[in-house]
């Protein structure tokens, strides 16, 4: 093989180190580093360097291995065999990480099993170029980035879950809502796992989570989504989930009732007893005696105080709720909306 004279390396910016192709080199061989890169020579496993950027003549001058060759004529041009490395120095951002299988963990504010995905990207750059070569490069012919996150896939998996896992337990906060914590998560798992890579001479410039979500098609996510949802149209509606299933009673008692005085005193009884039927059950308690044609007639009660306005309009937005479920007919919600307008 000739001795090469020129040794140089222009490679892809994802590649963090190379080991250049041949190892025949001469006592006048010219080593181009470019700015962004650092290089060693290797030879019977020591390292000489680093080179930093510009051009270097590898003479006895500037290598003292060269100097401990035996027989080795002092000036001229005398070859010799060693492995020339280079490091890429650049920072690459584009990582992308993410959990291999979903986090089981129980839901701390509403007690469910849910399974937790995260994923993300971090940035890397080699901070000690000698540690990273003896440490994790070896004797690879070439180191890229998706090598190296193979490399500490395991490691981040592990930590990354742990860490996640346990920020939602101790904050107790819900699996929908953790997304409000990504920064600071973020910033916490770079101190986490910046100590994992230092140890191989690599420096973890940044790490962002992007997303920790939930499988939609999770059974027990999709009960939980449907639970809130449900929820929330209550809380806009001003329904407890108390009222909710009391309304449910009275519309099937509504369909299996005989007569509209049978589903007034159901409706009155149910609201009363569910919480619900302070106003409502007793305007429907009064309905009730009126339209009931097989009721004896009540005796005279005494006056009733007047309503204020807010309560006036909470009882007629009840009613208009029963209308609208079929459980009073326009008549009985004209006669009832009556009496209250007219206390």
């Amino acid at each position: 093989m000739a001795v090469i004279d020129l040794v140089k390396w222009d490679g892809s910016p994802y590649l963090l180190a190379w080991k250049f192709p041949s190892e025949e080199l001469s006592t006048w061989t010219q080593l181009v580093v470019n700015e962004t890169q650092e290089a060693y020579l290797v030879r019977g496993g020591v390292y000489d360097g680093p080179f930093g950027a510009g051009r270097h003549t590898l003479s006895t001058e500037n290598l003292p291995l060269l100097r401990k060759l035996i027989g080795l004529p002092f000036g001229g041009r005398s070859p010799f065999s060693a492995e020339v490395w280079y490091v890429n120095k650049v920072t690459n951002l584009d990582i992308k990480w993410g959990t291999p299988d979903p986090i089981q963990l129980q839901d701390p504010r509403y007690q469910v099993m849910v399974p937790v995905r995260a994923f993300g990207q971090y940035g890397i750059r080699v901070a000690d170029s000698k540690r990273f070569l003896l440490k994790l490069v070896g004797t690879l012919p070439g180191f890229d980035v998706s090598t190296m996150a193979d490399y500490f896939k395991g490691a981040f998996t592990t930590k990354i879950k742990t860490a996640i896992a346990a920020s939602i337990i101790n904050a107790g906060i819900s699996v929908l809502e953790v997304t409000t914590r990504l920064e600071e998560l973020s910033a916490m798992l770079r101190d986490a796992l910046a100590p994992e890579m230092e140890e191989y001479g690599l420096e973890l410039a940044q790490f962002n989570i992007h997303s920790i979500n939930v499988p939609e098609d999770d059974p027990a996510v999709q009960s939980l989504k449907a639970a809130l949802a449900k929820k929330a149209e209550m809380s806009i509606m001003g329904f407890t989930w108390q009222q909710e299933r009391s309304f449910d009673v009275l519309q099937t008692a509504a369909g299996n009732e005989g007569s509209a005085g049978g589903v007034m005193g159901a409706g009155l009884g149910l609201g009363i007893g569910a919480g619900i039927g302070g106003q409502v059950g007793q305007a429907m308690g009064q309905a009730g005696g009126v339209m009931s044609t097989n009721l004896q007639q009540p005796q005279p009660a005494s006056p009733e105080p007047p309503l204020d306005q807010a309560k006036r309009i909470e009882l007629l937005r009840q009613l208009a709720e029963l209308r609208s479920q079929g459980i009073l007919t326009e008549a009985e919600f004209a006669a009832e909306k009556q009496k209250i307008l007219s206390r």
